[in-house]
């Protein structure tokens, strides 16, 4: 080998080896990797950090976004080159450079340079698409729709309980437009809204994998509009595009037969669409929405968010979404009106499992259960064959009656879905425009393939159960030694995920409404498992166009429907309407995302000027209290708490969070008013509830004492007597909970925080009293609404998982600094409770993964760590006197003593393993 060829091989290796001292990795615009549809004038970027290093920290970064990859490639940004910037700050960067053109593509890569003297390579390239930032982006493009529901019978908030104001099924349109490609296309971008969901095709294909589309808004303040690339879907020559529509909770009919929760009527279903098409010599052409487009009502002949959907086959018109269809026959679209157009920011619905029948088993009467194994969010698939006009009727369920059947009676009914068939071989249905929760379908009409079948009846050849959820990205893991503990772990996570859709739901089935306490509550649970900062924005806009002209953030958002049951005790409830302020603190501290508090600290002001305007000397009485809670009664509106214990808690602390928001705002004067009126908040709260000889709060329940603690109303000098009473009281009851959905969290949180995980793990221990063990005994497979599972309530509910958040936290260890935000310091802090052995737990934070891994050993113990680049972490190692601590690799820490009982040990990035012995 000569000299040149070694020379060329050591530079190659020792350029190699610097390239992976640092790289930038996960490139996002807007939470999203390489998103569509961008409408904000100044998206934010931001990325990770990779190094093999320990103590790695960002020191500087430079941006280029270009027109096109060539440009790009040069190393030159045409529209913005931040230059080197020095700062370590690696997400939420505001893009700074020229005016962004609507339905634009843009590339952009980055370079970093860390503390330790290195430069990274380019990042690989990735891009954003904008949106459509104005009505003229539409270029005139129009609502279109069938029919028109007249104006007197539009109805966007009904009163729960009042008449209909009209009765009857709407027709479900389906549109088609046929166009001609006449160059070689370099791209094609469609921009498209359908009330209440649409689905669309180009040449008979489906365009894109989503369910539900779009989005489910406040329809009289916005609409959601969905950005896809088409480029491979059209042809040069003849193309043809393809709409049909269905209800959502635009439009929900008054059919006496089918179950509503609801009865809210914006108008019937309509539409609106731009397909831009742009050509390789720098030519474009649009096709938009308008009267040119030809409708027809489609074979689904019912579609209702709760009711189910029926589609009859024999109504198909064959390739009506093709190029060489014939509609003369179809009559000409309608122009209508149309709400203000916003670009969908969360995930959309996507299917995820896919569960197969575990037993088929047959009823008395004839009909056939179908035990898919777990209670999920879900649609259907039908495989069925039989003759023209056959029907099948498919029910879902979460639970059976003693005799094997299907109940609804705890789910809301009669829903279910209905197909007729066209008879023409073995074919294949999935509903589009309905989802629900259930564990079992029973049909009706039809037989499973291989059982007899002496009537000649459908043949079913499969049926199965798709589970549909919102398509944040997964960042969470934990498992334990504890298969207890595991088992809740997932029992919780699937009552996450079957209730995160476009909203955050209570249920999929019986209400579907975006109730709003579970938004903070159940916030960081969420947050350790999904990326689902967009879906949370969301919520912070649906609250804002829910708000009331005095203020009140309603109960729930998108507000669907006054409940006026026991006065506005459904409608304002403070435990609820603090996400108004919660849901955007918890968005700038796991995310760093300030420009959310920019935009919705408007909204927080009126709130909390509404709050003040209720209370009476500083005390909320209002709303529902510690809902759920245990008590002698069946669950509902507190029993345990007194009224006024949990809303002025709330209250108080809304205040404080609010004071710490308008400091980082620079709103000096709002900041020191808040303080001001939390002091006389907590004043009061301590005059009217507090029992100075007891150190009991109200009734001395468990949420009274806790909500006392975490929010900053208990007086330091009696703060440890107040955290004993509450663990006196969980003692008291055999180990075991009494607070409901508001008060749990906190009962946690305080407990964790005074170093009592003990107790926690004592009272989640348990299966014979209410709780997650008793759900798991009974056979639920998804969190329960109550606390025993109670057969007579939702079996798939959202509220009460607050647990998950102690399995990271507590078990896993991975918390935050009380001054961090978005985890850049980071508090590893692993509770080694109860008879547990090992805890593995993962978090994938805006700055890089997060992990731990620990397990007891027979001299000691050990913990293995991971801290993302541009971190620091402080590990508290459980440690007695006479242990030693050792990392494996002899990595450098700093250690900073030994107290209450724990070893802290200040690192940066990297991979640690320590041991003590």
């Amino acid at each position: 080998m000569n000299k040149l060829v070694i020379f060329s091989f050591l530079y190659l290796f020792t350029f190699s080896l610097f390239a992976q001292e640092i790289k930038v990795s996960r490139l996002s615009c807007e939470y999203r990797s390489n998103p569509l549809g961008i409408d904000l004038a100044q998206p934010h970027l931001s990325w990770q950090l990779v190094s093999p290093r320990h103590n790695v920290l960002q020191k500087g970064y430079q941006i280029l976004v270009a027109t096109n990859l060539s440009t790009l490639k040069q190393n030159k940004g045409d529209v913005w080159d931040s230059k080197k910037t020095i700062t370590n700050q690696s997400i939420q960067i505001k893009y700074k450079g020229q005016k962004l053109l609507p339905a634009t593509k843009y590339y952009w890569k980055i370079k970093v340079w860390d503390n330790l003297g290195n430069e990274s390579a380019w990042s690989e390239p990735a891009f954003f698409g904008m949106g459509l930032l104005n009505i003229s982006d539409w270029k005139g493009a129009k609502w279109i729709a069938y029919e028109k529901l007249a104006d007197s019978n539009v109805n966007a908030l009904p009163t729960d309980g009042k008449k209909d104001k009209f009765n009857g099924n709407n027709i479900l349109p389906m549109f088609r437009k046929g166009f001609t490609v006449s160059k070689t296309i370099k791209k094609a971008t469609a921009f498209i809204s359908g009330l209440g969901h649409f689905e669309m095709t180009l040449n008979g294909k489906k365009v894109g994998n989503d369910f539900l589309a779009p989005g489910w808004t406040k329809y009289d303040r916005e609409a959601l509009y969905v950005t896809y690339d088409i480029t491979q879907h059209l042809k040069k020559g003849s193309n043809a595009v393809g709409v049909m529509l269905g209800n959502g909770f635009y439009y929900i009919p008054p059919v006496k037969e089918r179950y509503r929760k609801l009865k809210v009527a914006y108008g019937f279903p309509k539409m609106i669409c731009r397909l831009f098409i742009e050509y390789s010599d720098g030519t474009s052409a649009n096709v938009i929405s308008n009267q040119s487009w030809k409708t027809a009502p489609s074979p689904v002949t019912f579609s209702s968010i709760y009711g189910g959907e029926d589609y009859n086959a024999t109504l198909e018109q064959k390739d009506w979404n093709l190029p060489l269809f014939n509609d003369s026959k179809w009559k000409a679209a309608m122009l209508a009106d149309g709400p203000k157009l916003n670009a969908q920011k969360e995930e959309p619905l996507k299917i995820f499992d896919h569960f197969q029948a575990q037993q088929i088993t047959q009823t008395a009467n004839g009909e056939w259960v179908y035990d898919l194994g777990q209670n999920a969010s879900g649609n259907i698939e039908l495989k069925v064959s039989g003759k023209k006009g056959d029907t099948i009727r498919i029910t879902p369920a979460e639970l059976l009656k003693e005799d094997g059947t299907a109940t609804q009676k705890n789910m809301g009914g009669p829903s279910y879905f209905t197909y007729i068939l066209k008879g023409s071989g073995v074919e294949t249905w999935r509903p589009r425009f309905f989802y629900s929760g259930f564990r079992y379908l029973q049909v009706k009409g039809g037989v499973p393939v291989g059982k007899e079948n002496p009537s000649k009846k459908a043949v079913i050849h499969d049926l199965k159960g798709l589970h549909i959820r919102n398509a944040a990205e997964t960042v969470g893991k934990f498992s334990s030694s504890s298969e207890l503990f595991n088992k809740t772990f997932n029992l919780i996570n699937w009552g996450i995920k079957s209730n995160m859709v476009s909203v955050f739901t209570d249920c999929p089935h019986r209400e579907k409404l975006g109730w709003l306490e579970q938004l903070h509550l159940m916030g960081s649970s969420v947050n350790y498992n999904y990326a689902a900062a967009p879906l949370f924005e969301k919520a912070a806009v649906d609250m804002q166009n829910s708000q009331l002209a005095n203020g009140l953030v309603p109960e729930i958002a998108p507000e669907y429907v006054k409940f006026e049951w026991g006065g506005d005790m459904f409608r304002d409830s403070p435990e609820w309407g603090s996400s108004s302020i919660l849901v955007p603190w918890d968005l700038y501290k796991w995310y760093g995302d300030k420009q959310t508090l920019v935009d919705h600290y408007p909204t927080m002001q009126r709130y909390i000027q509404y709050l003040g305007t209720k209370a009476d000397k500083h005390i909320l009485s209002q709303g529902l209290g510690d809902w759920y809670d245990l008590g002698p009664k069946p669950p509902g509106v507190s029993q345990l708490t007194p009224m006024g214990i949990t809303a002025t808690a709330i209250y108080h602390y809304d205040l404080k969070v609010l004071e710490k928001i308008a400091t980082l705002l620079g709103k000096k004067a709002d900041a020191l008013a808040y303080a001001n009126r939390a002091v006389l908040v907590r004043e009061a709260f301590n005059n009217k509830f507090f029992n100075t000889q007891t150190k009991q709060y109200g009734s001395g329940s468990q949420t009274a004492n806790a909500m006392a603690v975490y929010m900053g109303l208990v007086e330091e000098k009696d703060k440890q007597a107040v955290i004993d009473n509450l663990i006196k009281d969980i003692k008291n009851n055999n180990n075991s909970l009494t607070a409901g959905d508001i008060g749990y969290r906190y009962v946690l949180r305080v407990l964790e925080d005074a170093g009592h995980s003990d107790v926690i793990f004592d009272m989640n221990s348990r299966i014979d009293v209410p709780g997650y063990g008793m759900q798991l005994t009974k056979g639920a497979t998804a969190l329960t609404e109550s606390w025993a599972a109670l057969p007579s309530v939702s079996n798939n509910h959202f509220m009460l998982g607050h647990l998950m958040e102690w399995f990271y936290s507590g078990v896993g260890g991975i918390r935050q600094d009380e001054n961090s935000v978005a985890f850049n310091r980071i508090k590893i802090y692993p509770e080694v409770a109860g008879d547990l052995t090992s805890a593995h737990t993962a978090y994938q934070s805006v700055y890089g993964n997060i992990s731990t891994d620990w397990k007891k050993t027979a001299d000691g113990f050990e913990i293995a760590v991971n801290i993302p680049v541009n971190t620091t972490a402080v590990v508290y190692i459980p440690v007695s006197p006479q242990q030693s601590l050792s990392e494996a690799s002899n990595s450098a820490f700093q250690n900073m003593g030994i107290a209450n009982g724990r070893m802290q040990v200040a690192i940066g990035s990297g991979y640690y393993k320590f041991k003590v012995k």
